[in-house]
């Protein structure tokens, strides 16, 4: 297995996401606003939501700031979202990446609020391919050491009928949209030579505490040069260990709707006091 930058410790990273300039988590595969108006549509007509609250994005922003976490993400879904989406930078600046729209226009923009990376998916991906104008446009605007390449991906059946789990391909557009670009050894090489991290979310069991995607992990783990979070699925403490020992200690972990400051089972506190033993 390669190493991604002889990183050994796992680190928890902690997340805001934002829907209609509130915090929520929402079950990833049911986000269905219209497709062609994904990046700009306020609807709010998500088939399912675990959690919504009308505590400030800028203090979650803080308790992450005060609990020494770093590498954390803001994601906006949709637009109504960037003034909460600034506030949690203010709060905590140079400790979150933001995502959610973000393009060569804006992204610079989103660094001068305060976020320490941008993540971008939807902007990099046209007609199904990786648009390498554009990625390059984006390195030319904040820098590859400021890029996080979002590669949340979803399963699709195998053409040949078999039984097998077929493999993982890219999404956009509020992770409906597939693209023809596969999640494997090759496009982790080629696109980690673009920006400083991935952010994957396993979107069949994203928002759904159903376990994680232990096969994803694995391949993350062991083909991505660059450091790589997974995020979906997670259900109890003993996910954090299982995700480091089939990563490597390579993948970080970003859990969501089974925390319990976000309507869930798991407790917070146990996972910073988690993360601060791997990372003393």
């Amino acid at each position: 297995a390669k190493s991604n930058n002889n990183k050994t410790a796992m680190k928890f990273r902690p997340c805001i996401d934002l829907h209609a300039g509130q915090v929520k988590q929402i079950v990833g595969s049911t986000l269905t606003d219209d497709k062609t108006n994904a990046q700009t549509s306020t609807s709010s007509a998500v088939s399912r939501e675990n959690f919504s609250t009308d505590k400030p994005a800028s203090d979650y922003a803080l308790t992450y700031k005060n609990d020494g976490l770093t590498g954390g993400h803001v994601i906006m879904l949709g637009s109504g979202n960037a003034d909460a989406a600034r506030s949690a930078l203010a709060a905590y600046p140079g400790g979150l990446q933001v995502g959610g729209g973000i393009t060569s226009s804006n992204a610079s923009e989103w660094i001068s609020y305060g976020a320490s990376h941008v993540i971008v998916t939807s902007f990099v991906f046209r007609n199904g391919e990786v648009d390498w104008a554009r990625l390059d446009e984006l390195v030319g605007c904040v820098g590859r050491e400021r890029l996080v390449l979002d590669l949340s991906c979803r399963r699709k059946k195998r053409q040949d009928g078999a039984s097998s789990a077929g493999p993982y391909y890219v999404v956009t557009d509020r992770w409906q949209t597939y693209t023809d670009v596969e999640v494997n050894e090759a496009t982790l090489t080629k696109l980690g030579r673009y920006c400083s991290e991935f952010l994957v979310h396993g979107v069949e069991n994203e928002g759904k505490r159903c376990g994680i995607l232990e096969d994803l992990v694995v391949m993350l783990g062991r083909h991505s040069l660059v450091p790589v979070t997974y995020a979906g699925g997670v259900r109890g403490m003993e996910d954090l260990d299982r995700v480091k020992d089939l990563g490597g200690g390579r993948v970080d972990l970003t859990i969501g709707s089974a925390l319990d400051c976000f309507g869930g089972d798991i407790k917070y506190d146990d996972v910073v006091a988690w993360h601060k033993k791997e990372n003393p």
